[in-house]
């Protein structure tokens, strides 16, 4: 009991605060261990491989980045802990994330609930990070006082985001049309980051602006396209074995 006790003290099971990925039938892993009680927040990254390597420094370097991979890569993770990092050291006044709001191959039809609630099921996998990174009360506080803004892709025409992290989830939903009017909403001493995978898009074929977009500003200099693959997966191990097999 000592040792099942001290196995749960430390911090919280993410792809980020564990050594590696559990084995796939590990009786000793519990998926639900970092829900049970209250979570310690890492202050640092670890990248856990080359191309994670390179991301974060494009985020550190470059205005825009655009990150293409697989599901699993670390990619919308990344983003958002670089993107609290910047908050909380105060180089940025706020964090903007925003996701199309595209089903997943379903029609869920007409959601019940003012317009916040009916946004909520797009835009908890933003949440889900954010509070890896952060502490309930102090998220809450961020996004009470708009340090930090959830909003859907519909809601960004006509903005300027200046002194911002901006991060743009879930690209390949969006259309060439989408991305580019996403692209020109940003604003002076911000830094933009897309993340997606070109291989998962919702829309119907040949919609999808993601892989056009990211092929067109990989020739720009001052623009970081970084891409992962299936080696780069930290997610359980068999994520990268299925993605190869399907």
């Amino acid at each position: 009991m000592g040792k099942r006790s001290a196995r749960r003290s430390t911090e919280p099971t993410s792809v980020h605060s564990l050594p590696s990925a559990p084995a796939a039938r590990d009786p000793q892993w519990d998926p639900l261990a970092g829900e049970r009680r209250e979570q310690s927040y890492r202050r640092t990254l670890r990248p856990y491989n080359d191309n994670q390597r390179r991301l974060l420094d494009a985020m550190d370097s470059h205005n825009v980045v655009l990150a293409c991979g697989p599901a699993g890569t670390g990619k919308t993770y990344l983003a958002i802990a670089k993107a609290v990092e910047a908050l909380e050291e105060g180089r940025v006044g706020r964090v903007v994330l925003t996701r199309p709001a595209v089903e997943a191959g379903e029609n869920l039809g007409y959601l019940p609930g003012d317009l916040e609630e009916k946004l909520a099921p797009y835009l908890r996998p933003l949440y889900d990070a954010l509070t890896d990174r952060l502490p309930g009360k102090k998220l809450r506080t961020f996004l009470t006082d708009g340090s930090i803004e959830i909003a859907p892709v519909a809601f960004m025409r006509g903005r300027t985001l200046n002194n911002a992290f901006i991060i743009i989830d879930e690209a390949q939903n969006c259309t060439y049309g989408q991305l580019k009017m996403l692209l020109t909403r940003l604003g002076w001493h911000s830094t933009m980051v897309l993340t997606g995978d070109p291989d998962q898009s919702d829309l119907l074929p040949g919609m999808s602006g993601f892989a056009p977009i990211a092929g067109r500003l990989d020739a720009l200099p001052d623009v970081a396209v970084v891409r992962l693959g299936d080696g780069d997966i930290v997610r359980h191990p068999l994520v990268a074995a299925m993605l190869t097999a399907i």
